[in-house]
């Protein structure tokens, strides 16, 4: 398929622009891989776990009230694990030794991801994906008294309420 082709060229020039990256993967918001330049690293459990942390990663922007899902950073004892949006069917996971330079690894992954989102679209067309439904969900709006629609596969998400009254001030405190 093409989009593999392309998708992997990207990921090779993406590891020529960033010193220290040591593996990057593309996959689908689903967790199928698209291309994949990690060595030593299995790409099929890295996808699934890449669209497993996307799928908290868009709760928690939901549920914080933050907006669409574009990035995100994991720190661990060895190095980086840095995940980016890349349209809306496609993800872009990127793997960094401890001493990369992180602004550099934000700048050439946001590259990077825009670039892959225009290559699966291209290919594809926009607008496919689990996540993609997101935004033509939050234009539509119930009526009064009726329960908004949701993803098949997702939980309602709980905005914490602030108490009706006041607390009490507790005497010695």
């Amino acid at each position: 398929m093409a989009v593999e082709t392309d998708v992997l060229d990207e990921l090779r020039r993406l590891r020529t622009r960033i010193p220290k990256l040591t593996g990057s993967l593309a996959a689908t918001v689903d967790g199928l891989v698209l291309a994949h330049d990690v060595p030593d690293t299995e790409p099929e459990g890295l996808a699934a776990l890449t669209a497993a942390a996307l799928g908290v990663a868009h709760r928690m922007t939901d549920a914080a009230a933050r907006g669409d899902f574009r990035e995100l950073l994991v720190r661990g004892g060895k190095g980086y694990i840095a995940t980016y949006a890349a349209g809306t069917t496609a993800v872009l996971t990127l793997l960094a030794d401890d001493r990369v330079n992180v602004g550099r690894l934000h700048l050439e992954g946001r590259r990077s991801g825009a670039r892959i989102a225009e290559l699966v679209d291209t290919h594809s067309g926009p607008g496919g994906g689990r996540h993609a439904d997101r935004l033509a969900l939050r234009e539509q709006t119930p009526e009064p008294g009726e329960t908004p629609a949701r993803p098949i596969g997702t939980l309602p998400v709980r905005t914490p309420q602030r108490p009706a009254h006041r607390p009490r001030p507790q005497p010695g405190g």
